[in-house]
Parts: structure tokens; sequence; C-alpha cells
């Protein structure tokens, strides 16, 4: 045993394609990514002890993904394997802002499976053992009904022998039948939740919000007073639950917003969870999510100027 809180982050793991720097229009490269796997490789390059929960296929390219996740630190044993259906796919395209919009092809993926009796049975006692469960709006997006309710009874679990449970309201309408269906979650998955990490511009779209205190009044709503909750604001910087806002220390001129939100999540919950106060905490996420959007990718390499080293504890 490491001694270090057990972190379960539940979600997607997709194929990525984005194209190269430099590159002609066919100059395409192959990575992975997703907001949940995304949090997770951050926290375990951040040294932290973090499990992935989803499904994969048995096709090369999950293995492929495996393998990969795995390398970075991940604990897979919580990545079943489904029979029948193979990994998701999402090619990333980058205006000149870096602004990225996405193309997928995951309708058939296995991670829509992923509590599914037959393969979520034999890893259910593993995961309630988490002491942070880390899932998002598209967590539950991807799921059918009954897996959605098992995820919050996960989370509840998980709540209810004393741990924590954050959770990110990561919106995108492709996903869901309705904003009004999308919005209920957005609440059950708050209300499931010790800690909430929204989106301004997520939540306009979603609910009409239009600053970060309606946002951050909403989410307290939604988990009945009972959550942390911090408003992300992009290039702005973030609301603390206090009201504060922390901007970044720099204004960057980005070549690629992929991730950069997953990265702060990731940031902010290495340094809670080591006991920094939520103003310190901002700033570790920042660190990371400004490294991370001046490269191109969802989980860029490590390079000499990753933070990683700097914040891990």
């Amino acid at each position: 045993m490491s001694g270090k809180p057990r972190i379960v982050c539940v979600g997607e793991g997709m194929a990525e394609l984005f194209r190269a720097p430099g590159g002609g229009a066919d100059d395409w490269q192959m990575a992975h990514g997703g907001d949940m796997l995304d949090v997770g490789v951050h926290l375990a390059r951040l040294g932290c002890d973090v499990a992935f929960l989803s499904s994969l296929g048995a096709d090369r390219f999950s293995l492929a993904a495996r393998a990969a996740w795995e390398g970075e630190g991940l604990d897979c044993s919580l990545v079943s394997e489904h029979p029948a259906r193979n990994i998701g796919l999402y090619a990333i395209h980058t205006d000149a802002a870096g602004e990225r919009s996405f193309t997928y092809w995951r309708e058939t993926a296995a991670a829509r499976h992923m509590f599914a009796p037959e393969l979520f049975a034999p890893i259910r006692a593993a995961a309630e053992r988490a002491d942070l469960l880390v899932f998002s709006l598209i967590s539950l997006a991807i799921l059918d009904e009954a897996g959605r309710g098992e995820l919050l009874a996960l989370a509840q679990h998980v709540r209810g022998k004393g741990g924590r449970v954050m959770f990110d309201g990561n919106y995108r309408p492709r996903l869901w039948a309705s904003r009004e269906e999308a919005l209920d979650w957005r609440n059950a998955g708050a209300a499931s939740a010790t800690m909430g990490l929204p989106t301004l511009e997520d939540e306009a779209s979603l609910a009409g919000l239009g600053d970060a205190q309606a946002v951050y009044e909403s989410w307290m709503e939604a988990s009945e007073g009972k959550a942390e909750v911090v408003v992300k604001l992009g290039a702005d910087g973030c609301r603390l639950p206090d009201g504060t806002i922390v901007p970044p220390p720099a204004r960057l001129d980005p070549v690629d917003t992929s991730g950069a939100g997953d990265a702060f999540d990731a940031g902010y919950l290495s340094a809670r969870l080591a006991g920094d106060e939520p103003a310190q905490a901002a700033l570790a996420g920042h660190a990371l999510g400004g490294w991370i959007v001046m490269r191109r990718g969802a989980i860029p390499p490590v390079d000499d100027a990753a933070p990683y080293a700097g914040l891990r504890r």
C-alpha cells in the first residue's frame, strides 16, 4: 500500500487523431484522450495513486491504449474488456486561435457498456474502495439509464463511507437527446458530489447562466449546499467558493485548448488532496492548464517545461 489516497477516475478513453504541427491536411498523428482519462493521467504524473474505470475492446487499438495508459502510471485493473466492441475515436480540428472542434466515432464504443453487470460486477468491490471518485457529465452522457444509475450509486457509496466525489460539468450537446435531459443529469451529478468543477462556458450553454456567481449558486442548490464548487472561467481563471477570482499568472496565446479544463481539475485536486487551500490549489491548476494549452493534444508528452515535478508532493 502506498498510503496515498486512492483515486478512481470514471469515463471513456478514446483514440485521438490530431494534425502534426506544420504538417499537411492529411498528416495526422494518434494519441489518446477523453476528459476523465486526461485527469487520470495528469494525476498519475503528479504522483497520485490513480485507477481508471472504463471498458475497452480486444482490438489492437484497445490493447495499445491499455499499454499506453499503464505506461503513464494508471492502474487499468478497472478497465474491463468488452468481447464485441472496440475503443472509440475522435479527431481534433484546431483553428488559428487555438480553439478546437471535434469529430467523434464513439457510438459503438466499449466504454458505453462499462457498467453492464457482466463487466462491472467483477470490479465493483475494487471501485468502491476509492477514497476519491472523479467523473463528469460526459461520463454520464455515454451511458444508458441503468449505467448512469450505477455510476451515481457508486458515488453515493464512496461518499457514504467518508470518501470524496468530484464531478465536472463537461457538457457536450451532441451526446444528449435534449438540453433538459442533460441538465437533469448535471443536477444529479452535482447532488452526488463533495466537489464540483463546472465551467462557465458549459453552464451558459446548458443552463443559460451568464456569470460565475450564477453558476456557483446553481451548483450549490443542486448539491444542497454541501459541495466545494470552483467555477472555471477559461482565460480569466476561476472563481473560488468564497467568491475570489484567481486569474492565471500570465496571459497566453494558446496553441491548442484541448484538455485545459481537465488539466486544471488534476492540478487542483492534487493540491487539495495534499492539504492546500483552494487559492493555492487554483494556482496549481492554472500552472498545469497553462502548460497544456501551449502544446498540441489533450495529453502532451512530458517535456522540460512540464510543471509536474514542481507540483508533485
